[in-house]
């Protein structure tokens, strides 16, 4: 795999989810949790959506209970909550792990090309954020305070 549109994930329901269909899209994949201290990020990265979505952009949230059990929901009251509290309108995913032997592939991948701090592999909590350009390679890596709104800039550039 050498692109994200190269990947297929899955669905809230279990489909599997073709992530060809972002070809050409500038897009931001987020591993979601639910019960977060950053879970308010949600109405940060909806306002990305919203100011940039008409311009080829788009959040992909994953939600993972990897860290704390902060996303113990099914992925409908997942998806309710976000709809919900926050508003999203942007693609939310079945639940993934980010890190150990079931990892996502598209995780894998993501770490890989972007690795965090110190050249480390590892996602080291909820709202991680990879910023892949039009051609499907990964542009920058963002820790979980980074802020949305403070990506916006970077996005902006990349349309």
């Amino acid at each position: 795999m050498t692109a994200l549109t190269d990947f297929t994930v899955r669905a809230g329901n279990g489909d599997p989810v073709d992530l060809s269909a972002h070809e050409g899209q500038v897009v931001l994949v987020v591993n979601t949790a639910s019960k977060c201290g950053f879970t308010p990020q949600y109405d940060g990265l909806e306002a990305l959506q919203k100011r940039f979505a008409g311009r080829g952009f788009t959040v992909l949230a994953f939600p993972c209970n990897q860290f704390g059990g902060q996303e113990p929901g099914s992925a409908e009251e997942i998806a309710e909550f976000c709809q919900v509290n926050f508003s999203t309108t942007f693609p939310l995913f079945g639940k993934v792990d980010v890190n150990g032997a079931n990892a996502d592939p598209l995780f894998d991948w993501l770490k890989t090309e972007a690795p965090g701090v110190l050249g480390s592999k590892a996602i080291k909590w909820n709202f991680t954020k990879f910023l892949v350009g039009r051609d499907g390679q990964v542009v920058k890596r963002y820790g979980p305070a980074d802020k949305p709104e403070a990506i916006a800039p970077d996005i902006e550039a990349l349309l």
